[in-house]
């Protein structure tokens, strides 16, 4: 018979736990557990600024990013004469792709999230489809209208969400709410009515735009609303942007024809054109990245009111930029639709606490 080894003889039988083993100059130098921020690795140098001046950095992005892709989009499509809405939201697109790739992989920004089930895939897919309408629509608009009208127009999104939210969800409001989204309509049809460089055109494909902005809205919150769909602003741009590229891709060669090459050619003589498309690229990542640091260290509604302040900041630059002219009804309409958008704002806030 095999004598049954007691604790002790497997102890001493063990050398990492001989007792003789253990002289100093064999001790095991083991590091300390490291703490969660160490772990996620977000020591950076945001975290030796105070958290007010942080957030102000990040705010004063967020309206340089915001406007600054405006502003870029407008010279390319209407002043450099680069006339291709649909491959510049292309490049958009694989910007963004890109970007989120090594922002959640590499720098783990946000814990990456994976699609689950095919059905989910095609709820995304549907989104992209959605979110690429809206884009190009209103890339497109920039070509033919200026900034500031098409900011004024913009600013109606909240008109647009509440007329889905009703045909689609059969939501109904509060009679308050839909009563300041009046000043919103007024206002924008007082501007339009004064607008010097109005163009039809450019009008109807960016009020498509902004419908379509308040359509993804309302469709993202009904398709990705289990738990288990929901992704994270970040990882769903993730996937939304190869895919929304994907779908752009054979409009793009259809309508614009071999844009690629044309650009190539162009940047043989003119290099300058590979630096604006190359930071206009980086800077619509941008937009996308500081929305969610924004809402992050401050909330949702504080990226809504930045959002108002932005439409107004984003016409006064342009007009100052690109010298088109404005008229004084024009500034009334635009200033009566902002209004409107507080008042609604401030509305639903109510309509929320009434029915909590």
């Amino acid at each position: 018979m095999v004598e049954a080894q007691t604790w002790t003889t497997r102890r001493m039988s063990n050398p990492r736990l001989d007792s003789t083993a253990t002289a100093d100059h064999q001790l095991l130098d083991i590091p300390a557990t490291p703490t969660a921020e160490v772990r996620n690795g977000i020591y950076s140098v945001g975290s030796h600024l105070s958290p007010n001046l942080l957030t102000a950095l990040i705010i004063a992005s967020w309206f340089t990013s915001n406007i600054g892709v405006l502003l870029l989009n407008k010279y390319l499509l209407s002043f450099y004469g680069y006339r291709y809405p649909i491959f510049l939201t292309m490049l958009h697109m694989i910007s963004c792709a890109c970007y989120s790739y090594v922002a959640i992989n590499f720098l783990e920004i946000v814990p990456r999230q994976h699609i689950l089930s095919r059905k989910q895939f095609f709820k995304i897919f549907a989104l992209s489809a959605i979110f690429c309408f809206s884009v190009v629509c209103g890339n497109t608009s920039l070509r033919y209208i200026p900034v500031s009208f098409n900011q004024a127009i913009g600013a109606t999104t909240p008109f647009f969400t509440a007329i889905f939210a009703f045909l689609i969800t059969c939501k109904k409001e509060s009679a308050e709410v839909y009563c300041a989204l009046l000043p919103v309509v007024f206002g924008i049809v007082l501007a339009s009515n004064s607008e010097p460089l109005f163009n039809l055109f450019g009008f109807l494909v960016c009020v498509g735009s902004t419908a379509g902005r308040a359509l993804k809205s309302v469709v993202q919150g009904i398709l990705l609303t289990s738990e288990a769909e929901k992704l994270h602003s970040m990882n769903l741009l993730l996937y939304m942007a190869p895919m929304a590229a994907m779908i752009l891709l054979p409009f793009s060669l259809y309508i614009e024809g071999n844009v690629a090459r044309i650009t190539l050619e162009k940047a043989k003589t003119d290099s300058f054109i590979v630096f604006l498309l190359v930071g206009n690229a980086t800077v619509a990542y941008l937009v996308n990245l500081t929305n969610f640091l924004v809402t992050k260290h401050t909330s949702a509604l504080t990226l809504q009111v930045l959002g108002n302040a932005k439409a107004a900041l984003a016409a006064f630059v342009s007009v100052m930029i690109f010298k088109n002219p404005v008229t004084v009804m024009g500034m009334a309409g635009f200033a009566v639709t902002i209004m409107g958008v507080v008042l609604y704002s401030e509305a639903k806030k109510r309509s929320k606490v009434t029915t909590h």
